[in-house]
């Protein structure tokens, strides 16, 4: 019975299924209690003029499609978690940019932000070149503010949606 369980453990890892920092868990337990639904439509939609969107790079914009399309393309569990996190922390940085500080959405922002740095410690210890070749193009190209990007309007709303369904497609089985 034991060999089979060792089997079963071999086959997961051979297969790329990385397991995930128990410190990684508990932060994106945090930041998911913080992206409920009611919160993003309070702090996303309700508090900004209707139809108000945020110019990003289109790199920017991480869907649930895109990470299926990766997964297809063997890229690791780890990578596609390190693409989320620099994203979706990009994503929350180009909406406080846009904000005041008297804003109703500031410290709102501000806390997933936050909770966005101290799941940076956790990813401090990847590098670029320890990841695969489009995940690290993909993150550059995220980071770099170059106006060779195209760019594109998206909804406050829409952008932290889909850095919740990512997150859960991501961590919903490791943790």
């Amino acid at each position: 019975m034991q060999q089979g369980y060792a089997a079963v453990l071999c086959v997961l890892a051979v297969l790329g299924l990385e397991a995930t920092a128990p410190g990684e868990c508990e932060l994106t337990r945090l930041l998911q209690d913080k992206l409920q639904y009611e919160m993003r439509l309070q702090y996303m939609k309700h508090y900004f003029p209707i139809d108000y969107t945020v110019q990003v790079q289109y790199e920017e914009v991480l869907r649930p499609s895109n990470i299926t399309r990766l997964r297809n393309g063997t890229v690791s569990e780890a990578a596609l978690r390190y693409l989320w996190f620099h994203v979706s922390s990009q994503a929350v940085l180009r909406i406080r940019e846009v904000l005041p500080e008297k804003h109703p959405s500031w410290k709102y922002t501000q806390e997933l932000s936050q909770l966005f740095d101290a799941l940076g410690e956790e990813y401090s210890k990847y590098r670029q070149t320890d990841v695969e070749a489009v995940v690290a193009d993909v993150v550059k190209l995220v980071h770099s503010a170059g106006a060779e990007s195209r760019s594109k309007a998206v909804r406050p709303k829409a952008l932290l949606d889909n850095c919740l369904k990512v997150m859960r497609m991501l961590y919903g089985v490791p943790c």
